[in-house]
């Protein structure tokens, strides 16, 4: 009985690594297949036949399709290391150490996951709940720029700039389509782009006055 009893703990946490280990397969899967081959064209078949599970698993384990997509979109916010970009800005009060932690994590964001975020966009002009989650994102990358622009002091913008101007020259610079341009046709690095996005962002957005 002692026996049966001390194997109980270690049974449990091998199906939880092997129900851990399905999800990833199956994700994994799933975003391979969604970048190469688009989103309408593949099916939740197609993702457990990549992934070497049945189809019903993939149904138990993320639903359907967009279930899938919004796994991959929250493990964006991982592979970006939100944790580092939050210790980053609540470690320093400079507005240029705070611009900068934010550059680097949309560099980090657009590196790891810049296919899944052009991705999505895309599907979401068909798939309302992708176009959803497409802007769900977006808004929640504005709150957090509006939440550090309003926690500096007063002065701190350039003369003339209120919050919601700088949110969207925020957006205008650090996104998407220019971290693909400079990468794909200027041959620029990511660190080139994180560092002349905290310059840039600084230049725009901070009063200058010596």
């Amino acid at each position: 009985m002692g026996e049966e009893t001390g194997r109980r703990p270690y049974n449990s946490l091998r199906r939880m690594a092997q129900a851990h280990r399905t999800r990833t397969e199956i994700a994994d899967a799933a975003r391979r297949l969604f970048v190469a081959q688009g989103w309408a064209s593949t099916t939740v078949r197609d993702v457990a036949r990549e992934a070497g599970v049945s189809v019903p698993t993939v149904y138990a384990t993320y639903k359907n399709k967009t279930g899938l997509v919004w796994a991959l979109a929250e493990s964006a916010d991982i592979a970006a290391d939100l944790p580092r970009q939050i210790e980053q800005l609540e470690s320093s009060s400079d507005p240029r150490e705070h611009l900068s932690a934010m550059a680097g994590y949309d560099r980090r964001l657009f590196e790891r996951s810049g296919d899944l975020i052009a991705l999505i966009r895309e599907a979401g002009k068909t798939e309302p709940e992708l176009a959803d989650l497409y802007r769900q994102a977006r808004q929640a990358a504005d709150r957090t720029r509006v939440q550090v622009f309003s926690s500096w002091p007063d002065g701190t913008l350039r003369p003339g700039l209120d919050i919601p101007t700088a949110v969207d020259c925020y957006a205008a610079l650090c996104n998407i389509d220019v971290y693909a341009t400079l990468v794909a046709e200027r041959s620029w690095s990511p660190e080139r782009i994180e560092q002349w996005w905290g310059d840039a962002l600084a230049r725009e957005l901070l009063n200058q006055r010596g």
